[in-house]
């Protein structure tokens, strides 16, 4: 399953409307057990460059549709892939830092510009922002304003992987076919725990509950014939 962004011409800006549907997306999205991974791209120049400010106007962003689009992104239960073709800027930060993994092609940046338009961003977005790349980072981003090239992206794990653009595709498409290869229900559980853990929500018997059940699956009897006919497993989600 894959979500693209289709407006090049506006670095793939998104206004209001635009939020409300990929939260609408997003909701239907998840409650549906065949998807096996999620993979948000675009087209053009940029990746995304956040909201667009003539949709800010007259909007009360006490209820931020932003915020509600990256945190419903962010819990979605299986594995998402951000691929940055383009740079990243503003709230599409938030959508790239709120997925599981990102890929990017070598040349992006990345530039996060409230401080310097007289915006606060959204506090669900700075602490994805320092749970991810860590408080220095994200003060460097945020209250420097400062741009961060494909290195620092990468030493900072904004990104996972940096590979040349013509190589983009290609790595896309083999991280999908790992991630949807994979046991769904064993990772769509681990996902859980792991979102928890970072969130200081951890409820440690409802994951060890979880664990424990992995082992009367199907998917775990399976897993265990492929390995010992050393063949790939054919997971059914069950």
């Amino acid at each position: 399953m894959a979500i693209t962004f289709r407006r090049p011409e506006w670095h793939n800006a998104l206004d209001i409307h635009d939020l409300e549907a990929l939260d609408l997306t997003l909701s239907e999205l998840a409650s549906r057990p065949d998807i096996r991974v999620l993979v948000l791209k675009a087209e053009g120049r940029s990746f995304c460059s956040g909201v667009d400010l003539g949709a800010v106007a007259g909007h009360d962003w006490r209820d931020n549709p932003l915020e509600r689009v990256s945190n419903r992104l962010e819990s979605l239960p299986f594995p998402t892939l951000c691929v940055l073709q383009g740079g990243v800027y503003g709230g599409g930060t938030d959508l790239a830092l709120a997925c599981d993994f990102r890929l990017g092609a070598k040349g992006i940046k990345c530039f996060i510009p409230p401080a310097k338009l007289g915006i606060q961003y959204h506090p669900h977005g700075l602490k994805r922002a320092v749970s991810r790349l860590g408080l220095g980072p994200a003060k460097r981003l945020f209250l420097a304003a400062e741009t961060f090239d494909d290195a620092e992206m990468l030493r900072t794990h904004f990104i996972d992987w940096l590979v040349p653009a013509e190589e983009l595709a290609q790595r896309t498409e083999a991280i999908a076919a790992t991630l949807a290869g994979l046991a769904p229900m064993a990772v769509r559980g681990m996902k859980q725990t792991l979102n928890e853990i970072a969130a200081g929500l951890l409820d440690e018997r409802a994951a060890r509950d979880r664990s424990a059940a992995s082992f009367r699956t199907e998917d775990f009897q399976e897993g265990r014939q492929a390995m010992a006919e050393k063949r790939p497993p054919r997971f059914s989600g069950r």
